[in-house]
């Protein structure tokens, strides 16, 4: 038999294998699904017609809505149903049609998105993707197998990311975009293919960033990928000349990152048909 908590409500037509484990205060709706080795954490609500299956754990307080579908086997050819688990954090919104796959053997065995995070409808979390608290998926969203998205970033409707991308802290992806190389914390990047065009200052004033500190990350911005000259070369002038900033040296760490699998996006500029609204030197809606 399931391990049910007394006090979790089972609306008539749920499949629950036996093995699940249903936490205190859940809810779960009209014919959901759950496998053998899933475990819903305290205070989880499944609205209605959610699978999950596989070695998936979804954290507390974490809402799902309908046709949702996590803990599923990845897309990848070479995976012969190997033991892989997927996990979901505290406080996350799965929107309708979203999509999580658990894990493939070629990474670590795991995918996870971390708590907080709300993902709109239709995105898709490919398979041994890495997501921090905090992020958000936009609708229809494809992250690709492998990739890494740090705390905060927003990816915008619609926007494609390539497997073993990484994705900085705070950073920014506009809709559409399709991201092939890695972007850097706080940067803002737009378009097909995504060019690095300016950095997510609202975000950061919304996470209490200082007016100083953002004036410092814009010089920096600027010497980095603005400036002509050799890249390392302007890495180590950088380095040495802001060693206290701590924005500064969180991106110049990404940089170098020599697990890094994938290069650094280009930098670029938006033409005035593009820019729509965007402030172009601060990579943020106005």
């Amino acid at each position: 038999m399931p391990q049910i908590d007394p006090t979790a409500q089972i609306a008539p037509g749920a499949s629950i294998a036996e093995g699940a484990v249903i936490g205190a205060g859940c809810r779960i709706g009209p014919y959901c699904s759950l496998g053998p080795e899933v475990v819903l954490e305290e205070g989880v609500e499944l609205v209605s017609h959610v699978v999950i299956e596989g070695a998936t754990r979804i954290g507390a307080r974490s809402r799902i809505l309908p046709f949702a579908s996590i803990g599923t086997p990845p897309q990848d050819l070479k995976y012969k149903n190997e033991p892989t688990r997927c996990e979901v954090g505290a406080g996350c919104l799965i929107r309708e049609g979203a999509t999580i796959h658990r894990a493939s053997v070629g990474g670590a065995g795991l995918t996870r998105v971390g708590a907080g995070c709300m993902l709109m409808a239709q995105a898709h979390v490919g398979h041994d993707c890495l997501l921090g608290d905090g992020v958000i998926l936009a609708n229809n969203v494809m992250l690709g197998g492998h990739v890494l998205v740090g705390d905060g970033a927003f990816i915008g409707g619609g926007a494609a990311v390539h497997q073993t991308v990484r994705i900085g802290r705070l950073a920014m992806v506009s809709g559409l975009a399709g991201v092939t190389n890695d972007i850097p914390p706080f940067g803002y990047v737009f378009g097909l293919p995504a060019r690095l065009v300016g950095f997510n200052k609202i975000g950061l004033l919304r996470r209490g960033v200082s007016r100083d500190q953002l004036r410092i990350l814009r010089q920096a911005n600027n010497l980095l990928f603005k400036e002509p000259g050799e890249f390392a070369a302007k890495l180590d002038q950088a380095a040495a000349r802001w060693p206290e900033e701590a924005l500064v040296q969180e991106v110049i760490a990404f940089v170098r990152d020599t697990t890094r699998r994938r290069q650094l996006v280009r930098p670029g500029r938006m033409t005035a048909p593009e820019l729509g609204g965007i402030d172009e030197e601060n990579g943020e809606g106005v």
